[in-house]
């Protein structure tokens, strides 16, 4: 049997985003939180097919559109990283929701406004147009908060490390430059998967954290690397992890919304107060602490991000049953 899938490609700030657009399972009306769970237990050889090679490769990420199932939201997404149905996709929220309004997916409620079912809630959405085409999208997340601050964990080949736990969507390792840690500088790209790797594997025996509102959101996955801006046009640059050798080309949605939980927490950002996150590319996210809120028994704040993205192509995919690769592969 040969399957095929729409998709339109594009990139936000340079990390690749693929929008399914035909072909994706017909999943029972739900909560987006309840289908990602049968999406993942029943139809994740097409998140493997579409996001590993040969059809993808190790940085691919993509969504799903499905009809809402609150009545506040205009539409529901599943998210598709190399790295598993995440709960919330900052820069491919940012994507999918230039490829869905330039190509006429869907059509907001209100003008230059929508809100956004997704597993990790709700979140709302404010785009600028020039014509036919999408400028930039200001994403309004989901409630995020520093979870554990400075966290002593010894790292093979590195030594001890203070580490803050932050979530912006995710779970987030935070890192800042200090002694046995002094910055991106004069790292490769392969230096930080590698050193990543290692840090997250140290903390896993003494940090698990599991969502106050939501169990089915646990564990640290990915780590945010933190250092000093190349430019006056950010306040601070950062390399975000994830997978198993990912390094997002965009300052990462989720990863500058927990860079600014974490910062809120320790009092360094408040209320009102903008950061821009830079990539390793250059390429800039705004971020802004929109509000203070509480998540469980934790303070926490309300951050928007704000990016572009461009579309680069439509793109029909096959996954042949013939094919011994179809399902997709990983070279560790």
């Amino acid at each position: 049997m040969r399957r095929s899938f729409f998709c339109i490609d594009s990139h936000t700030c340079g990390n690749p985003v693929r929008l399914v657009a035909g072909g994706g399972p017909i999943l029972p009306h739900l909560p987006i939180a309840e289908r990602r769970e049968i999406f993942v237990r029943d139809h994740d050889w097409i998140r493997q097919s579409l996001m590993f090679e040969p059809r993808g490769h190790d940085v691919m990420s993509g969504a799903i559109i499905y009809p809402a199932y609150r009545e506040d939201c205009d539409f529901a997404v599943i998210f598709i990283e190399v790295s598993g149905c995440l709960p919330m996709c900052g820069a491919g929220t940012i994507g999918l929701v230039t490829a869905a309004i330039e190509e006429g997916m869907v059509t907001p409620r209100v003008p230059g406004q929508l809100s956004i079912e997704t597993p990790a809630g709700r979140v709302d959405i404010r785009y600028q147009k020039s014509g036919e085409y999408v400028e930039s999208v200001r994403m309004f997340n989901v409630a995020s908060y520093l979870h554990a601050a400075d966290l002593d964990v010894e790292v093979p080949g590195v030594g001890s490390l203070a580490v803050d736990i932050s979530y912006g969507g995710n779970y987030y390792a935070v890192v800042e430059p200090q002694r046995n840690w002094p910055g991106l500088d004069g790292m490769s790209a392969g230096d930080v998967v590698d050193l990543s790797r290692r840090l997250r594997d140290a903390l896993a025996p003494i940090c698990n954290p599991v969502h106050p509102e939501d169990a089915r959101i646990s564990g640290v996955h990915h780590a945010l690397w933190c250092d000093t801006p190349t430019s006056n046009a950010s306040d601070g640059r950062g390399a975000v992890f994830y997978g198993d050798k990912a390094i997002d080309r965009s300052p990462g949605g989720t990863g500058t919304s927990a860079r600014m939980a974490q910062l809120h927490g320790k009092g360094r950002l408040r209320v009102g107060e903008a950061f821009r996150q830079e990539s390793l590319i250059g390429t800039v996210f705004e971020g802004r602490v929109e509000d203070e809120v509480r998540v469980g028994d934790f303070t926490g704040i309300r951050p928007s991000v704000g990016g572009w993205a461009r579309i680069i192509g439509h793109n029909t995919i096959f996954v042949d049953d013939r094919d011994p690769l179809a399902h997709g592969f990983q070279i560790k």
